[in-house]
């Protein structure tokens, strides 16, 4: 298992929510990524989420394809987000999706954590190549 540490930019793009009936509505965001370090990529996100300001509770899904360079192995991948904040504690799972990998990143697995430190976004990637 290799771990990759850097930072990525991120620009946050609304669209229109979604109807789950009852007038209850979740948010649907689009997020443009570039990374940098180990992992130097672009990536488009596509978020669902619901949050609950009053107790800090809620929770997203998203995809996320991201396509440049791991360790200097060209590719694209595809992770998916399945995270929960109880009461301002964040529980996140962003993973590989499996048989994503493209060109020299066929074979990727890995989890990816991502931090905001001093309003700078960070992330850590533990991964593996098999092919």
């Amino acid at each position: 298992m290799h771990q990759a540490k850097g930072t990525f930019d991120i620009q946050r793009t609304p669209e229109p929510g979604a109807d789950f009936g009852d007038g209850v509505q979740a948010m649907r965001l689009r997020f443009d990524k570039t990374f940098h370090g180990p992992l130097a990529a672009t990536s488009v996100v596509h978020m669902l989420g619901v949050m609950d300001p009053a107790t800090g509770s809620g929770g997203y899904v998203a995809l996320e394809r991201v396509t440049g360079t791991l360790d200097g192995h060209a590719g694209s991948f595809m992770l998916q987000h399945s995270s929960l904040m109880d009461h301002g504690v964040p529980q996140q799972s962003i993973k590989v999706i499996p048989g994503s990998g493209t060109d020299a990143l066929a074979g990727l697995r890995g989890t990816m954590t991502i931090d905001i430190v001093d309003g700078a976004h960070q992330y850590t990637f533990d991964h593996s190549l098999s092919g």
